[in-house]
Formats: C-alpha cells, sequence, structure tokens
C-alpha cells in the first residue's frame, strides 16, 4: 500500500507519485545560494506574522533548515522559489548565504497549482487567503469546484463555503483577515442578503462581542421579520420621510435590534424597541441608561 502523503492528495493529483518519490526521498536537496533564488510570483499569502517569522529563525540558527525549500530552474541559472517562503525569509534574518532545496521542472500553471496547494495544505493562512487560493486555483487553472475539491483533498462544500467569503463587503473580509471574527460569524452573516445589514450585525459583533450563535439568532429574526413584513400599500408620504428611516436605521444599529417606528398620519407615533428574552431586555436597559434616558 502507497504511502499517504501528509499533505493529502494535493500534490499527488499535480505530479506523478514516482517522480515525487524521487524528488524527496531518494535524490539529495541541492544547497542552493539565497542570493540566486527569486520570489514566487504565485504566493497566496500576503502578511507573515514577524513573532512566528523571528521564532523559525531562532530555531534555524540553532538546528539548520530541516524542511528544504522548493524551486525551479530559470533559464538565466536562477531560480524561483515554488513554496517554502517562511524558511526562505528566515533563512534571510540568519544570515545563510546557502539553503537546501528540491529543484523542480515545471511550467506556470503547474507552479502556480503546486504554489497554492501546498500553501493551502500546509500554511496556516486565515479564511480570507484560503478563499482567495480556491478562487485563483478555479478561475487561472480552469478548475470546477468538484476538480478544485479533488485538488485540495477537501470537500465540495468545504470548497464553496471559503469561496462565499469573497461575497462579503470588503470591510467584513478583512475583519476576518485581522482575526477579528471568526469564519463561523463571517458564515453567518452570508445568511443576510442586505449589504447595510452585514455591516450593521457586523459592528455589533465587534461592539458586544457577540458569539457565533447569538449572530445566528439575530440573522434567524432578521429573516423571520423579512418573510412576516407585507408589502407596503401606496401612500401620501410627508417629506421627512427619509429622515425617520436613517433615524430608524441608526437606532437599529445602536440596539441591535429592528427598531421601528409606528406613526399617525398627523405625524405622532411611537418607538418600539423589541427584545426576545430578559437578557436582550437587561441589554437594552443597559444601553439606555448610558445614554441617560
Amino acid at each position: 500500500m502507497a504511502k499517504k502523503n501528509a499533505l493529502g492528495r494535493g500534490l499527488n493529483a499535480l505530479i506523478e507519485s514516482s517522480d515525487y518519490e524521487n524528488l524527496n526521498k531518494t535524490r539529495e536537496p541541492n544547497e542552493i545560494k539565497i542570493d540566486l533564488i527569486e520570489a514566487n510570483p504565485f504566493q497566496p499569502r500576503s502578511n507573515f506574522d514577524e513573532e512566528a517569522l523571528q521564532e523559525l529563525a531562532d530555531s534555524i540558527k540553532e538546528l539548520g533548515v530541516i524542511q528544504p525549500i522548493t524551486v525551479r530552474a530559470l533559464e538565466n541559472g536562477k531560480y524561483q522559489l515554488i513554496s517554502g517562503e517562511r524558511r526562505l525569509r528566515a533563512s534571510k534574518l540568519v544570515g545563510l548565504e546557502k539553503i537546501p532545496a528540491y529543484i523542480r521542472n515545471t511550467d506556470d500553471q503547474g507552479m502556480l497549482e503546486m504554489a497554492l496547494v501546498e500553501n493551502i495544505q500546509r500554511e496556516d493562512l486565515n479564511a480570507i487567503e484560503v478563499a482567495i487560493s480556491y478562487q485563483r486555483l478555479m478561475d487561472e487553472c480552469n478548475l470546477t469546484q468538484d476538480m478544485l475539491s479533488q485538488r485540495v483533498g477537501k470537500k465540495r462544500s468545504t470548497v464553496a463555503n471559503y469561496t462565499r467569503l469573497l461575497n462579503l463587503p470588503a470591510k467584513i473580509q478583512l475583519g476576518i483577515k485581522e482575526d477579528k471574527i471568526s469564519m463561523g460569524h463571517a458564515r453567518a452573516l452570508l445568511a443576510v442578503k442586505d449589504t447595510d445589514t452585514q455591516l450593521m450585525v457586523y459592528d455589533q459583533i465587534l461592539k458586544y462581542d457577540f458569539s457565533v450563535r447569538k449572530v445566528e439568532e439575530i440573522v434567524k429574526e432578521l429573516s423571520n421579520e423579512e418573510k412576516v413584513k407585507e408589502p407596503a400599500k401606496p401612500k401620501k408620504t410627508p417629506k421627512t420621510t427619509e429622515d425617520y428611516l436613517q433615524l430608524q436605521k441608526h437606532l437599529s444599529s445602536c440596539f441591535a435590534a429592528d427598531v421601528e417606528f409606528k406613526r399617525s398620519a398627523k405625524g405622532s407615533g411611537k418607538i418600539v424597541i423589541p427584545f426576545k428574552n430578559d437578557y436582550d431586555l437587561e441589554r437594552i436597559i443597559a444601553l439606555l441608561d448610558k445614554l441617560n434616558v
């Protein structure tokens, strides 16, 4: 029985297994001058944790580079990095002149697939970086979600859940990258159709540190309210309607609840702040106390 590759089926789907065995097991890595290695233009990772990078550099200084990087040879006598950018960066921090490397022959598309797949499988990418990597593999390598799921050894539903994150507003995507909200929060926000409402709930998550379950409850309630709303009847509205709508939206954001304005034809009315339970009521009262209402 063939030994299972620790990277999953991704790399084996791109490289003949016999070639992979020859390259990584029977063939010794080469010692390559670091100044001859060019950056990988297909690197999906955009952020590197400086502290973690320094820790890796300290380890390399003490023990050397345990796991060789992978490069491809260029016609000008130089090499281009395929995978192992963290190891290369850390080696530069230490001041190494050479680094152990496997040299592989591959075209640009094969290099892109290998770089993206290996990073997805082995590096601690955030959810947005994974989503971008998945999308790039599909767009630039003409892969369907089914084909991609086989490449990376993940379920098709997992691939779909990641790529759907790219439909969220940029502000929320940045929040995911900066670890302000989890992927669970993000998936709950995807159930909200309106972008403004997504952003409103996102702001409330940051402000009140809502759990994923709490966000799911809020989203579910918003969805139920949307379903039971009756079509608005044509009627004459005062010129100040837009102002009231803006105020209603503002109050809904402040209280993390679907605040309602009930007005009579003469203009008088009341503000209704709904709550789901005693905890929710106490939260609203606490907010009102802060406002000295």
